[in-house]
C-alpha cells in the first residue's frame, strides 16, 4: 500500500467517526490550500468570471458563482464586464462519495430485570460482560471548490486556492457556502499555505478567528455579508 492510499484510508476513517458524532457537531471544518503570487498593489479589484465553452449555459455553475461573488465582495472585489476586468475568476468544483466501515461496540446483558444503578449494581447496565463489535458502513462525501484568479491582460495566475471538507452531506449545493467562505478566509494567503477553517453550523454563536456564521446546511441560499469589505492588500 502506498502513502497516498494509506493517507486516504486514515482520512476516511476519521470522516466516519465524524459522521457518527454528527449529532453533536457544531462546526463545518474545511481544509484550505493556497498558492499565491498576489502583489497587493491594486487599488481596485475588478473581475469577471470566466468559463470554458461547454459551461456557458451551466445553471449549477451560475449558482456557485453568485455564492463566490458574495465572498469576493467582502475583500473589495467588484464584478464588471469582462473587457473592463483586471482579473478573471474561474471555478472548479466536485463531490465524491465513499463508503467507510467502522467497528462499533454492541453490549449484551443476559440478566433480565431492572437496572438499579450504583452501588447496587457495580458493573453498570451492561453487567461485567465485554462488548462485541459489529462492522457498520456509512456513506461519506468529499466536497471540493477551487478558485483560480488570473490577470486578464497577461494571463498570469496570481491566486489559486482549494477548499475541501468531508461529511455526511450528499448535496454540494448545501456545502458550497461553507467552501466559498473558507476558501477566501483571510485573503490573500501566503504562497503554499495550508490551514483549517472552522465555520459555525447555522446562524447562532459568535465568530472567533477563522470562524464565521453561515445559514444552516439545510438551506441553499447564498450567505449574507458578515463584515464590511476589507481594504485591498
Amino acid at each position: 500500500m502506498n502513502i497516498d492510499q494509506w493517507t486516504r484510508r486514515i482520512a476516511l476513517t476519521f470522516v466516519a467517526l465524524t459522521v457518527l458524532l454528527s449529532g453533536c457537531t457544531t462546526y463545518v471544518t474545511t481544509q484550505v490550500t493556497a498558492f499565491s503570487a498576489w502583489s497587493g498593489s491594486d487599488a481596485t479589484r475588478t473581475y469577471a468570471f470566466t468559463r470554458h465553452d461547454d459551461q456557458q449555459n451551466n445553471l449549477e455553475l451560475s449558482a456557485y458563482e453568485r455564492i463566490v461573488a458574495n465572498e469576493l465582495a467582502l475583500h473589495a472585489f467588484r464584478e464588471v464586464e469582462r473587457e473592463q476586468a483586471r482579473y478573471l475568476v474561474e471555478l472548479a468544483y466536485g463531490i465524491r462519495s465513499d463508503i467507510v466501515t467502522v467497528a462499533e461496540p454492541v453490549y449484551y446483558n443476559p440478566w433480565p430485570g431492572p437496572y438499579w444503578g450504583r452501588p447496587f449494581d457495580p458493573w453498570g447496565p451492561w453487567g461485567p460482560f465485554p462488548a462485541t463489535y459489529v462492522n457498520q458502513s456509512y456513506p461519506v462525501f468529499t466536497h471540493l471548490l477551487g478558485i483560480r484568479i488570473t490577470e486578464r491582460a497577461s494571463g498570469k495566475e496570481v491566486y489559486n486556492v482549494t477548499a475541501r471538507n468531508f461529511g455526511g452531506e450528499s448535496s454540494l449545493v448545501r456545502a458550497m457556502p461553507y467552501l466559498a467562505r473558507s476558501a477566501l478566509s483571510d485573503f490573500p494567503l501566503a504562497n503554499g499555505v495550508v490551514h483549517t477553517v472552522k465555520i459555525p453550523l447555522g446562524t447562532g454563536g459568535g465568530a472567533a478567528a477563522n470562524e464565521v456564521s453561515l445559514p444552516a446546511v439545510g438551506g441553499a441560499s447564498a450567505p449574507a455579508a458578515a463584515t464590511a469589505p476589507k481594504a485591498p492588500q
